[in-house]
């Protein structure tokens, strides 16, 4: 029968052995401790990853909604212009007749007994213009200028030779722009060549 024969010191020193045990099992510990530090620094990666791509998300939904909202406020005051210039117009159409008698009734009436009444209806007149062309009308009186269908309505053709083929000889009406569009085509008489010229 063989005996075990065991190194007294280490038979009397029990805690060697335990002191070996650990040390050999620490490298262990500390690479799970490595593995799991690099899991957690990964996730705090994708967390940061993904709150960063939410907030440029939301940054471009800000933007978008300024935006929409700036060209909102621009369609608005738009359309309140060009209501306000609707409104305008259609005041206008109705006060034009009342220009046209103004003109007529000054045309007609020379007569030096009445020049106080005259005074006081130029007067009147000119002060209505006035408050029109502030708000952008324009008279088209065309006498001399060639006739352009845009802005002239031509009633009637006059021959002569003193005036070029299709020049305005006479404004019979005159017309009215606002804001550089048609409101009224001045109503005019056009010169047209001489029958002789003409064959």
């Amino acid at each position: 029968m063989k005996r075990n024969y065991e190194d007294p010191e280490r038979l009397n020193n029990p805690a060697d052995d335990a002191g070996s045990a650990a040390s050999g099992a620490a490298p262990a510990a500390d690479a799970e401790d490595g593995g799991d530090g690099v899991t957690i620094f990964a996730d705090l990666e994708q967390k940061l990853a993904k709150l960063e791509a939410e907030r440029d998300e939301l940054r471009s939904t800000l933007l978008r909604r300024q935006a929409d909202f700036e060209n909102y406020k621009k369609r608005i005051e738009r359309d309140r212009h060009e209501e306000g210039q609707r409104g305008v117009v259609r005041l206008a159409e109705h006060l034009l007749p009342v220009l046209d008698g103004f003109e007529r009734a000054l045309a007609a009436h020379n007569d030096p007994a009445y020049a106080d009444y005259r005074a006081g209806f130029e007067l009147i007149y000119r002060q209505l213009w006035e408050a029109l062309a502030r708000h952008g009308f324009e008279r088209i009186v065309p006498t001399g200028r060639q006739f352009d269908p845009h802005f002239h309505q031509a009633i009637d053709s006059v021959q002569s030779s003193e005036h070029a083929e299709g020049a305005v000889v006479e404004t019979l009406q005159p017309g009215y722009l606002f804001h550089n569009r048609v409101l009224r085509p001045a109503t005019v008489r056009v010169a047209a060549a001489p029958a002789d010229e003409s064959k």
